[in-house]
């Protein structure tokens, strides 16, 4: 039976206005949230069904048809003091709010909880509470990929999965060429005694990261052993960048597999009296807005958080439209020069 507005006339459904606009259902549904990839032709004849009509959303009635909440979790399992130091997931987080700012979707922050683990965030996306999920810095003992896929919710990795035998769509950077590029770099500026400084192997980032620096290094004949392993935060590396120093003082040039790891390292190379990049040279990865306040500039590789967010936000808004969006989407990084390599 069809609802009435109080002045008792049928009121207008998302059918009617496709059937009007002569489009899918769907593409009125994107259309109407705003979302990308409908034609502007398509986006204007929706629009005029929609004031034709007077259709109207009506989100309570929608909710209990549908079960929907209109929220997407911004799922981040880390803890509360690693989420809000590292500039990379706080832009990526900022990225899927922009990325819902015109449809009527709302953005909840689940992380992983101190005392019991990822165990509640799992139970509270079992229990109904959000429609969507986008998942950034996750690690492979997380086991939160197994969990999201027996959700069925539509879900999109930033990143992707590293459990075994999961499929779940995903948007990436290709890290092995990011690793490649800061191999590159130090190599042309004279790098003959490399280290790197990476971070947690057990994530995607860290593990392709080191990947392509090795390659990079091999194929220029040159030894890719000396490696820390960090945790993609400053004042762990800084004291990893006094080990290195220490116990490889030959070393002119260090990979440091983010931003907060390299400005680490650099604080360690100053402490023992190193000049950037007269002795020693460092290049970073993401690109933050921290790389411009150091001295010297860091020279470091591109990781377009709102990018990648944006995107990984239109994988879950197609899937919610009843779309099967084409995955896994793959950004290529670029090279940032600036002082110190």
């Amino acid at each position: 039976m069809k609802e009435h507005d109080h002045a008792g006339r049928p009121r207008a459904t998302l059918e009617d206005v496709a059937r009007e606009a002569g489009v899918s259902r769907a593409t009125a549904s994107r259309a109407i949230r705003g979302g990308d990839l409908v034609s502007s032709a398509n986006r204007e004849a929706v629009q005029e069904a929609v004031e034709r009509l007077g259709y109207v959303p009506n989100p309570a009635a929608r909710s209990l048809v549908t079960r929907q909440t209109d929220t997407i979790a911004v799922v981040v399992p880390e803890h509360d003091d690693r989420i809000f130091s590292d500039p990379f997931i706080g832009r990526t987080i900022a990225g899927v709010g922009e990325a819902l700012a015109d449809t009527p979707q709302q953005v909840v922050l689940l992380m992983r909880s101190r005392s019991r683990g990822n165990e509640q965030l799992a139970a509270y996306l079992r229990g109904g509470h959000v429609d969507g999920i986008v998942v950034v810095s996750h690690h492979r003992d997380d086991h939160l990929a197994r969990e999201i896929a027996r959700s069925q919710l539509p879900t999109a990795f930033i990143g992707r999965p590293l459990e075994d035998g999961i499929d779940l769509p995903y948007v990436d950077l290709d890290n092995v060429a990011g690793g490649r590029l800061a191999a590159e770099r130090l190599l042309a500026s004279g790098m003959r005694h490399p280290a790197t400084v990476t971070g947690p192997q057990d994530m995607v980032a860290a593990i392709d990261r080191l990947a392509g620096w090795g390659e990079a290094l091999r194929a220029a004949g040159l030894d890719d052993s000396v490696r820390y392993e960090g945790d993609f935060t400053m004042l762990p590396a800084q004291e990893l960048g006094r080990r290195l120093f220490e116990e490889h003082p030959e070393v002119d040039g260090v990979f440091a597999a983010n931003d907060l790891i390299a400005v680490g390292v650099m604080n360690a190379a100053r402490e023992r009296g190193l000049r950037v990049p007269g002795d020693v040279r460092i290049v970073g990865f993401d690109d933050t807005p921290l790389g411009m306040s150091t001295h010297p500039q860091l020279t470091s590789i591109t990781n377009p958080a709102g990018e990648l967010a944006r995107i990984a936000t239109q994988l879950v808004l197609d899937q919610l439209a009843g779309e099967r969006p084409a995955w896994p989407v793959i950004l290529t990084p670029e090279l940032v020069a600036r002082e110190s390599a």
